[in-house]
């Protein structure tokens, strides 16, 4: 693996690269693994406007997780080769990887989510998974799953809001039928405060996980106090008050 990886991860994931900074290095190369990963399939129905090459791309991801549960040797991808070796030292399971995949099939379709519950499973195996899966990789056990995947909600709805205007542009509908904003912002808060309850579920080797949701609660609660800044793209934090939430909740492991 070399620093091409991080150098991505750095550049388009800037809150979870900026958090995997309080992991050690060795454990902070392993999250930039699954973020690049994350990322490329991210990406996949961006990179064209014809939606069968998109799914192309997303295919090559499906057959990259099945190499990795038939122990196949891996593909020649600069994210393929160490993703199969990370996978397969950790024992994550491969179901999770593909309802990532399967999730970025919304933004080829382009068909409007329902109702809020099935936004809400979008984003559950979107982020949720994501950070369950980065979680385990730095120790945490299955009794801590419901707190990362609460936080894991929350983060995701918190980057969701902020993306709004940037998918509504390129013909995406993000919002929910029969919801707004302030509820979508609201069920971020709800995810929050469920996850902090459990902390102590979660062990301290994990927190660079969790820690990638760090500007989650003031995103939230401006989201909720001031609607229009959803659409305006107005949501998040100056960089020093950015870098100083995370230097505060890295030192003290608080999430």
């Amino acid at each position: 693996m070399t620093d091409t990886l991080e150098d991505k991860v750095a550049a388009s994931d800037p809150d979870r690269f900026a958090a995997s900074l309080t992991a050690s290095p060795q454990e902070r190369r392993k999250l930039w693994v699954l973020y690049a990963f994350n990322l490329e399939i991210a990406r996949a129905p961006y990179l064209t406007q014809e939606p069968m090459i998109a799914q192309m791309r997303l295919q090559f991801w499906t057959d990259v997780l099945d190499d990795i549960s038939t122990g196949k040797p891996p593909r020649a991808h600069e994210v393929a080769d160490p993703l199969a070796a990370l996978w397969r030292d950790h024992a994550l399971p491969v179901e999770l990887g593909h309802q990532m995949i399967a999730a970025r099939h919304w933004h080829i379709d382009r068909a409007p989510f329902p109702d809020a519950a099935a936004w809400l499973a979008h984003i559950d195996q979107s982020a949720g998974n994501l950070m369950w899966l980065a979680a385990r990789v730095l120790g945490a056990q299955d009794s801590g799953e419901a707190a990362i995947r609460a936080m894991g909600r929350a983060s995701g709805i918190a980057q969701w809001l902020q993306a709004v205007p940037a998918l509504q542009a390129v013909n995406r509908a993000p919002i929910p039928t029969g919801t707004d904003t302030t509820q979508m912002a609201r069920a971020g808060q709800e995810a929050l405060a469920q996850a902090r309850l459990a902390r102590r579920t979660v062990p301290k080797t994990a927190a660079p996980a969790l820690l990638a949701g760090f500007q989650a609660g003031p995103i939230l609660q401006q989201a909720v106090q001031d609607p229009a800044r959803v659409a305006q793209g107005a949501l998040g934090t100056s960089e020093c008050r950015r870098r100083g939430t995370l230097l505060l909740r890295g030192l003290s492991q608080r999430w």
